[in-house]
């Protein structure tokens, strides 16, 4: 399935889905056999308990003996020692590993998905991922950490209780052995629609997390207009259908859980119906039938407990299936074999030789049609246009966020499919429209453009910026925490952080995207003496809105419909008349 929809499922993998956790349990070998090892002390413990109840009826009782009695206590008291600590150690190791597993498993699934390219994430729903995260990996933990310990426990009982009633009454064994295929056709024929039911259950859960993803990081907008009352509608549909999903599921498992319990105590009780004829005919001891009796209580609880952990280990590939799918998730854009580095030091020359590039999404319609363009080192070029011209496609055909389909860009004649995604964006310094703020501190923030920055270096950039004043206005000043999506500060303010990121990195090659877009007039003036300072000696590109604010460029290039249409100065341009002309006209009139 797609990340995308929970609407169209791929054909279910079934159990096969569980190899893939193979990779992450295999580190903690020394924790798996230390679980078996404990697992098997705990159940040699248990199936030793019968022996002790039959001869306390026979030797004990039946001779009224109480020094047999007493040793036969003290012995059983012995058992129950070991047990318990059996139990105990084994816990330990199989919760330590589920949560050693899970914790590679969520690291591995998260450091794929964050490096898998942009195409990815415009087809996927950020709440459907943080569904696999945590939700499915969650139910693939309670297998690990529970499921598989009772599953594994459980059939060893179950042989161990099965071989001892052999050894103990061979007749009474083979009656109870008849009622074991009516045993296991209930879970055949259950288990199948469960799994279906449990993958069917996380994807509704999934639907019901990207809802509440999107809303709540939206909170403004729904607040705006007046949403809460239909957005509390739409989530509170999600979980209905997510809860008649699960009622489906809960329902087919309480059927299994119903059919084997009647199956398994049907069984006991007929075996008792016959052991009890036995021991009034004299053929079978009382003790023995009780040894026989016990050992077929263990068989029926180990039985049952399959039956429990099967739901869960269908559950868990239902879930773990969807993980996998994840993680095959493979990006489009990717690092060359054989990489070239790029010069050093960098002119940052850029070129666009007859690039033609169609969005994934709309592979009918050409964002950039045999677009070149030459930019020189230390040249700062202005590009403008209407809407969808195609001025933010070429930032993004730069950053490598796509591969154009036709034609090259190149960076000091180096073509960035030639060089590595880190190399290519480690010489780029971004100031996006919309400013992405984390919820730490000021400071993390502005370090976010440069990780190794020191303390002076994040302050000389808030001044260069124009953000020191604000931020050392803030209760502790650059410690103080911004805010989920820095809901603390103005736009303007979080285009500061913005920009001081951009400042921070000292990056050869700059992009502004509509970089003062949020400032007031005051506060534009001296953010552009700042990116004035910022573009000396780099080579800058500059998507602006505002005809103003690129008047000061090297050289104006006009967009529209993909292609380059006019370029110039903005007064050559104005004199030219055509496109900027009429966008000037519009602007500087209103």
């Amino acid at each position: 399935m797609s990340p995308t929809s929970a609407a169209t499922p791929r054909p279910s993998r079934r159990l096969g889905a569980l190899r893939e956790l193979w990779p992450f349990l295999k580190p903690h070998r020394a924790l798996a056999l230390g679980w078996l090892l404990f697992l098997a002390l705990s159940s040699g413990a248990s199936l030793v308990l019968p022996l002790a109840f039959r001869h306390i009826i026979d030797q004990g009782f039946g001779h009224s003996s109480n020094t047999v009695i007493n040793q036969t206590f003290i012995a059983l008291f012995g058992v129950a020692l070991v047990l318990a600590f059996a139990t105990a150690a084994r816990y330990f190791c199989i919760t330590l590993l589920s949560e050693r597993a899970l914790a590679s498993l969520r690291q591995t699934l998260y450091a794929h998905v964050i490096r898998l390219d942009v195409g990815f994430f415009e087809k996927s729903r950020v709440g459907e991922l943080l569904s696999r995260l945590s939700a499915d990996t969650e139910v693939v933990q309670a297998l690990i950490g529970s499921g598989v310990s009772v599953a594994l426990r459980s059939a060893v009982m179950l042989v161990g209780a099965a071989v001892a009633m052999v050894w103990t009454a061979p007749s009474l064994a083979g009656l109870t052995a008849l009622v074991i295929p009516a045993v296991m056709l209930p879970i055949l024929v259950f288990g199948r629609r469960v799994q279906k039911l449990s993958r069917a259950s996380q994807d509704r859960l999934a639907d019901a997390a990207a809802i509440a993803n999107e809303t709540l990081n939206a909170s403004t907008a729904v607040k705006a207009y007046a949403r809460e009352d239909i957005e509390s509608t739409r989530y509170g549909g999600a979980i209905t259908r997510a809860l008649a999903t699960a009622r489906r599921r809960i329902g087919m498992r309480s059927l299994l859980t119903m059919a084997v319990i009647v199956l398994v105590f049907g069984a006991i009780t007929l075996v008792l119906w016959a052991g009890a004829r036995h021991v009034l005919a004299g053929t079978l001891g009382a003790g023995v039938l009780g040894q026989f009796v016990l050992y077929a209580v263990f068989a029926a609880g180990s039985v049952a407990g399959l039956s429990e952990v099967w739901g869960d280990v269908l559950r868990a590939a239902g879930a773990m299936e969807r993980i996998g799918e994840l993680l095959g998730e493979r990006a489009d854009i990717v690092d060359p074999s054989q990489p070239r580095a790029l010069p050093q030091p960098m002119r940052s020359e850029l070129r666009f030789d007859g690039v033609t590039f169609h969005y994934p999404t709309r592979p009918d319609t050409a964002a950039l049609h045999d677009f070149t363009l030459t930019v020189h080192p230390g040249e700062t070029v202005a590009l403008v246009g209407p809407s969808g011209a195609g001025k933010s496609t070429v930032f993004s055909l730069l950053l490598r966020f796509y591969d154009p389909q036709s034609g090259s860009i190149r960076i000091d004649g180096v073509d960035l499919r030639e060089t590595t995604l880190a190399g290519l964006r480690g010489a780029i310094a971004l100031v996006p429209q919309e400013t992405v703020i984390f919820a730490g501190s000021a400071a993390d923030n502005i370090r976010f453009g440069r990780q190794d920055a020191g303390d002076d270096e994040v302050r000389e950039a808030a001044r260069a910026a124009e953000a020191h004043e604000f931020i050392g206005a803030l209760d502790h000043g650059y410690d103080a925490e911004l805010g989920e999506r820095g809901v603390r500060l103005s736009g303007g303010q979080r285009q500061r952080i913005a920009i001081a990121r951009a400042i921070l990195r000292d990056a050869p090659l700059l992009l502004l995207d509509e970089a003062t877009s949020a400032l007031d007039a005051q506060s534009e003036a001296a953010i552009q003496q700042a990116l004035a300072r910022l573009e000396q000696g780099r080579t800058t590109l500059v998507i602006a809105h505002r005809l103003a604010t690129v008047q000061r460029a090297d050289r104006i290039v006009v967009m529209d419909g993909g292609r380059i249409v006019a370029q110039g100065t903005h007064e050559s341009l104005l004199a030219e008349g055509g496109l900027y002309a009429e966008l000037a006209r519009l602007q500087f009139v209103a």
